[in-house]
């Protein structure tokens, strides 16, 4: 399974479709969305590109393929909108032998790791991006941005597909990849 995972929209449309373009000119199969997807927060500035509705109507398209968590910008009436689930705390997507533990990263991080078992734990939330393997085994992977990067970053999201995971800009292009040994 070809998997493309994407964190902190904050509401920008442009940089979605984007990302979308990528996902359908490659063929993905499933669209993970780790949090604060239609709101851009109290301590961001507006975004170039701002289309909440633009968004809900783009992803609602696609809800038969996507797996979703809420991140600290997402309330209720944003599940009003869209529709697919998006309000748990976490998801765990499993394919062949790899567990992804997926949330946001405002409750569960790596100071707060969850005690379920994984292989990959896929966060957003700190706009940093990382892709790591630790010395438990398993492997940390912090999707960035693709709206609000920090850090002197760029926007990035990751992708997953035949045991490699890639931290990637938003053309698409690999700015790391890792190789995922099967922990089963």
């Amino acid at each position: 399974m070809k998997i493309l995972f994407v964190s902190d929209i904050h509401g920008c449309l442009p940089t979605l479709q984007q990302v979308l373009g990528f996902y359908d000119r490659e063929h993905y199969d499933m669209l993970c969305i780790l949090g604060d997807i239609l709101n851009y927060g109290p301590r961001n500035s507006i975004p170039e590109g701002i289309d909440p509705k633009g968004i809900v109507a783009l992803l609602n398209e696609r809800k038969d393929s996507i797996v979703a968590v809420r991140g600290n910008c997402d309330a209720e009436v944003d599940q009003m909108l869209l529709e697919f689930p998006m309000m748990a705390d976490y998801a765990l997507v499993v394919d062949g032998t790899q567990r992804f533990f997926l949330t946001h990263g405002h409750v569960y991080n790596e100071q707060n790791r969850p005690t379920l078992k994984h292989d990959i734990f896929i966060y957003g939330h700190t706009h940093l991006w990382k892709l790591e393997a630790t010395e438990q085994g398993d492997v940390v992977c912090n999707l960035g941005s693709i709206t609000f990067p920090k850090g002197g970053n760029e926007p990035t999201f990751a992708t997953y597909d035949d045991g490699v995971l890639r931290v990637r800009r938003m053309d698409g292009t690999v700015l790391q990849e890792l190789v995922k040994k099967t922990n089963f």
